[in-house]
């Protein structure tokens, strides 16, 4: 029995334990696989984004510019400006001021640059007298009012005359200064035939 023990020791002595040698060079490969792709897809993101900031275009720096009428202040660019003085007569207005001179423009049949002095005049007045004494600035406004107003009826109490004189031209009654006829004393007394009809008409 011994013989046959260690004839089973031998053997067993004898065979190898299942070594790791192809697994573990499997792991090292596909370690090695995974960080080539991770590279290489690292690489690509990197290049996509190199043209994306080719492709882009220039920003353009922004500067803080005033309005030549108002005062007002905002941010634009160097381009915008240009093409803002070129526009308006080499001035350079901020939108709300564009849409004033639009509509000037649209009063005095498109002359441009004589809206733009318009508008200059009208907001150098507005700032000199209604920020600092707005009860003198709307004395001036009713000033104004009155000035039109006073125009407008001129003109219709000429366009009147001119109508009554194409009238009596046409040989129609002109009208007079009362609607009532006179009444003279004699028709009254050939009214009143009494005398006492007669006084009380006088006393009254």
């Amino acid at each position: 029995m011994a013989p046959n023990r260690e004839n089973h020791m031998g053997s067993y002595s004898k065979s190898k334990p299942p070594t790791l040698s192809m697994g573990g060079s499997t792991i090292q490969r596909t370690k090695s696989d995974i960080s080539i792709e991770v590279l290489s897809k690292e690489l690509a993101a990197t290049d996509i984004h190199e043209d994306d900031e080719k492709l882009l275009p220039p920003i353009s720096e922004v500067e803080e510019a005033k309005c030549e009428c108002c005062g007002m202040s905002e941010e634009c660019t160097a381009e915008y400006i240009n093409r803002v003085r070129n526009q308006f007569s080499g001035k350079l207005i901020c939108g709300l001021c564009a849409e004033a001179v639009n509509g000037e423009m649209d009063k005095n049949g498109g002359k441009r640059e004589e809206a733009v002095n318009e508008h200059m005049s009208a907001c150098v007045k507005f700032n000199r007298l209604e920020r600092t004494n707005p009860v003198l600035y709307q004395a001036e406004a009713i000033k104004e009012i009155l000035r039109k107003s006073g125009s407008t009826s001129t003109s219709r109490s000429k366009s009147m005359s001119y109508k009554s004189g194409v009238q009596k031209n046409n040989g129609g009654l002109a009208r007079s200064s009362s609607c009532i006829p006179a009444i003279t004393p004699k028709k009254l007394v050939s009214r009143y035939t009494s005398k006492t009809e007669l006084i009380e008409l006088r006393l009254e």
